[in-house]
């Protein structure tokens, strides 16, 4: 009768022992988990740096182009000193040919 008393405390001690196991291996699970959880935090910031990265490059794109305009100008605005350069010209031609 003791043998058999002994017998079920020692099966009570192994069920113990595969509980805590399982317990043990839940919590790798989470810690897993976390992990993973923490690896997609870090893609998603890269994606935002990412898309801040982008959105410069957009800015310069931007500005280049409003340089571009500006440059376009000062030329139509040098064109236009000409014109009034050559017919400034034409009139000082014409007021010698008159004389």
């Amino acid at each position: 009768m003791l043998l058999l008393l002994l017998l079920e405390k020692e099966k009570e001690k192994e069920k113990e022992k595969e509980k805590e196991k399982e317990k043990e291996k839940e919590k790798e699970k989470e810690k897993e988990k976390e992990k993973e959880k923490e690896k997609e935090k870090e893609k998603e910031k890269e994606k935002e740096k990412e898309k801040e990265k982008e959105k410069e490059k957009e800015k310069e794109k931007e500005k280049e182009k409003e340089k571009e305009k500006e440059k376009e100008k000062e030329k139509e605005k040098e064109k236009e000193k000409e014109k009034e350069k050559e017919k400034e010209r034409k009139m000082e031609v014409g007021l010698k040919v008159r004389e």
